[in-house]
């Protein structure tokens, strides 16, 4: 009995059966929930540096043209 159950996990295994076989389907979620909201993080952080040095460059350059045709 315990050689036929032996022989039963050496069977090959895709990784869904493998957490499903032994109850990690949850940490599996937990996993791709936290990947997803990470690369979401690190995209929406880019995107305001982005955002940001874009603005600065709009006042940096609205501050060369008062300079320049200010009037003063």
């Amino acid at each position: 009995m315990a050689e036929r159950r032996r022989a039963s996990f050496s069977l090959p295994m895709t990784t869904i059966e493998t957490f499903a076989a032994r109850g990690d389907l949850a940490h599996l979620a937990l996993f791709l929930w936290a990947s997803s909201a990470s690369a979401l993080a690190a995209f929406a952080l880019r995107e305001v540096a982005a955002a940001s040095r874009r603005f600065d460059d709009f006042v940096r350059e609205l501050a060369r043209f008062n300079d320049t045709f200010g009037g003063h």
